[in-house]
């Protein structure tokens, strides 16, 4: 009896559907995200303020977060009154959103030495940045059936 109910809750990671809903809410996420951090760290390679790496991408994550919640106020608002709208922007998962800035930062970090933008490495942080937070995703979406649209 033991080893059917294991097999129950055995987890099925082979599902497309929701593969390919959950790869739809971290490329949303990840346009939000990204916007404010590529835009902080832009800002600061073309305005020379003598902060350290390390506290432009700080700088970065957190701007990165809030513009992502904008987008998906923005977009939840043609489902949902704003109230709601931005109770479940700021339900979103941040364990996903941290993620996916420590990702994109660390690989801009351990490539350029510095918080630097050079359009050759946006594709390379942008795939760490979707690929980082993409099976928690799905799995948040298997398991439990909440995602952000």
């Amino acid at each position: 009896m033991e080893t059917s109910s294991l097999k129950n809750e055995s987890f099925n990671w082979t599902c497309k559907k929701t593969w390919k809903k959950s790869a739809k809410n971290t490329l949303w996420c990840l346009l939000g995200c990204s916007i404010g951090d590529f835009g902080t760290i832009l800002f600061f390679q073309i305005n020379d303020y003598g902060w350290s790496t390390i506290s432009i991408m700080i700088l970065a994550i957190i701007n990165g977060l809030i513009t992502s919640i904008i987008l998906e106020t923005f977009i939840l608002l043609k489902q949902m009154p704003i109230i709601n709208a931005i109770k479940t922007a700021l339900g979103m998962s941040f364990i996903s959103m941290i993620s996916m800035e420590i990702s994109m930062n660390l690989v801009d970090w351990l490539i350029m030495g510095e918080a630097k933008i050079n359009l050759w490495i946006l594709p390379i942080m942008l795939l760490a940045g979707f690929l980082t937070p993409w099976p928690y995703n799905y799995w948040r979406l298997k398991k439990f059936n909440i995602s952000c649209h």
